[in-house]
This record gives structure tokens, sequence and C-alpha cells, in this order.
């Protein structure tokens, strides 16, 4: 089996889970001369960012790849790095080669009649915890805690909530506001659910005042708090790791494997959060997954995007011990429920482990091509 063609699909859509705001990735499809098609996704949220992913993918990265054996994925990515090192470390480059390497695996499962997570040495998880991942909108505080009661009330045991985000929320600019929120989602959805906050976007607040907040949270319940500071404010994470008892959660802007061992070895999360669609493929992301096992901290797979992002992390999570939570998106939207044929879904609270080869889902090219910028 030789790579035969390589072709990458910006797609933009409308993402009910952000209050129907448009939102971008790009999609790689590499064919086989034998006629196996492996599919890859980098979640590259702009609509520029993936116009400069595709050429990258095409034109800098495809001729290092067209003629070359997929399985071999490993000796593949490496080539990919190597050849990527003029243009840096992160950034565009990890958008492309996150995308191919997804692919090659998905080709290697394929080829081998296995899924991806038993190439990653099998199976430590039956089943996974689904967490409703969700970007609250609304402008009453009551009507944002109804939604993540409906969401514990569909059988979620996990619920993640994003400050900063665009609508009439308005959470993370006002303390108060911030700790009545979070207190009137814990009544909402009951003592037993698992409750994160990510401050994300709206990480403006100083140490001081994360502290305070994060304090008022614990009297909730809190299970994480997500993205206080910037990753590399090593500083003020371990200032605040050492003034309360929640778990801290971080680093989904990481990049690299390097990112990600620095901030293990700093010591400043529990757990951490990777983007297999950014942080350089199931490759890179299995790396850091055995540091982090070695470590004793969690891994976290940040999965927000399309349902080929959504089944790398599900094998991925499947392959390890040290994982807590699966994050999905609660409502049903165009990546997940029309681009893949059969979508993956929540029953009971809990995702199973996919097993067909590779990573196990089939893409409906007609809205592919719906969705591909300039169709």
């Amino acid at each position: 089996m030789k790579i035969e063609n390589i072709e990458a699909f910006p797609l933009r859509y409308p993402e009910p889970n952000d209050a129907g705001n448009m939102r971008t990735i790009t999609v790689v499809r590499i064919d086989t001369d034998d006629g196996a098609v492996g599919w890859g996704e980098c979640v590259t949220m702009w609509v520029e960012a993936s116009k400069a992913v595709k050429l990258v993918i095409e034109e800098g990265l495809a001729p290092l790849l067209i003629g070359q054996d997929p399985c071999n994925v490993g000796s593949l990515w490496a080539k990919m790095k190597d050849h990527c090192w003029w243009y840096g470390e992160g950034g565009i480059a990890s958008f492309a080669i996150s995308a191919l390497d997804i692919a090659l695996w998905d080709l290697r499962g394929k080829a081998l009649g296995q899924p991806i997570y038993k190439l990653l040495g099998g199976k430590q998880q039956a089943r996974l915890r689904a967490c409703a991942s969700t970007h609250p909108s609304k402008a009453q505080i009551a009507d944002l805690a109804r939604e993540l009661g409906d969401h514990a009330a569909n059988g979620y045991t996990a619920v993640k909530v994003g400050f900063g985000k665009k609508g009439d929320a308005n959470l993370g600019t006002n303390p108060r506001r911030d700790i009545e929120y979070a207190a009137a989602v814990r009544e909402a959805i009951g003592p037993e659910v698992d409750f994160m906050i990510d401050l994300g976007k709206s990480n403006r607040y100083d140490v001081g005042t994360v502290i305070k907040l994060v304090h008022a949270f614990e009297q909730t319940g809190l299970r994480w708090i997500e993205d206080p500071f910037i990753p590399d404010a090593t500083e003020d994470y371990l200032r605040l790791k050492g003034a309360i008892s929640s778990t801290i959660a971080t680093c989904e802007r990481d990049w690299t494997t390097a990112d990600y061992a620095r901030h293990i070895n700093a010591g400043i999360a529990d757990v951490f959060l990777m983007d297999v669609g950014r942080a350089e493929g199931i490759t890179a992301t299995w790396k850091v997954i055995q540091l982090l096992e070695a470590a004793g901290k969690y891994f976290n797979a940040h999965t927000w995007s399309s349902g080929i992002n959504t089944a790398a992390s599900i094998h991925l999570s499947a392959a390890t011990s040290n994982v807590i939570v699966l994050e999905v998106k609660p409502i049903p939207n165009p990546m997940q429920h029309e681009l893949i044929k059969e979508p993956i879904t929540v029953q009971n609270g809990w995702i199973e482990i996919i097993e067909k080869p590779g990573l196990g889902v089939e893409i409906d090219e007609a809205v592919l091509r719906k969705y591909t910028i300039g169709n």
C-alpha cells in the first residue's frame, strides 16, 4: 500500500453549541494505490488559518508522503517535523502535521484490520464517561444554569462551562456574577454531577482574584478549574495550586511534545488538555500521554470540532488509565451529525469505545463538499 493522493478541505459551518457562530476546521483525505482512504482533521478555527494549512498540506508536506507506505506512521511524522523546521514550532505547521498524522493512523488501522486503540497497546477503559462541554449564551443566570441542568437530566454525569464566550452570558468579567452563576448551576445539576469551569478566554483575572473565585467555586463542589492563566504563567499556577484543593486543568493552547513536557515538569496542573487536531496528531498525543502516565497526571481530550477528532480522542482515551471524562458537544451539530455517517452518540452519560478498524468513522463526502470553503 502506497500513498497516491492527498487533499485538504477547509470547512466552515454554523455551530449550535456556540450560539450559531461560524467555526472552521480543515479535513484531510489520503488515498492509497489500493483504494483505501484515510481521514484526518485539524482545528484551524479561522478561515485564513484553514487556507494556509491547505497550502502547507498539499504543497509542503504531501510531496514527502506520496509514494510512501502509510503504515510507517512514526517515520512519516518525523519526516514532516523535520521539513517544518524553518516554519517554526507550533501554529500552521502543527495543524498540518496533526491532520495528516490522524489520517495516517486511520490508514494503518484499516490496513491491519484493527481499531487505533489496539495499535496503542489495547483498551484500558471499557467505556468513557461523557462530559457535556458547553458555551452558554443566554443573559439571565437562571436560564444559563437551566441549560446545564437539562444536560444532567439527560444523563450526563459531568458538565463543563466555558467563560468568556460569545453571546449574552457575560461570564468571566464580574467575579460576583461568576460566583452567583456557579451556585445556580450546582442547584440545577444536583449534588452528584461533576462541574468544571473553564476560565479560558476570560482569564483576565489576576492570581489573587482567581484564588478567591476558586475558593467560592469549591463551595459548590467544583471538579476542576480550567485555564485560569496562560500555560507559561508558571508562578501563578504554582501559587494557585498551593492555595486551593480543587484540580487544575490546562494546556489546551500547547502545540508540541516539548511544550507539554515543560509544563508537566513544572508541576502546574493535575489534568493536561490536548487537542489531537492541534498537538501534532495521534503520534505526538500518545507520547505526551505516556509522559503523563509516568508523572501520575491525567489526560483530557480537548475535542470540540468534528467526529474525526472525537473518534481519535476516543481511541487515545481508551488506551490510557489516566483519563477522567471525554468532552462532547451536547447539541446535535453539522460536524458530528452530518459529516459522520454514523454519528458517535452518548448513551446514559457514556460513550462506547469504537471497535471498527482505523478511526472507525465514515465520512459523508457530499456533506464534506457542502461545507468546503469556496463551494
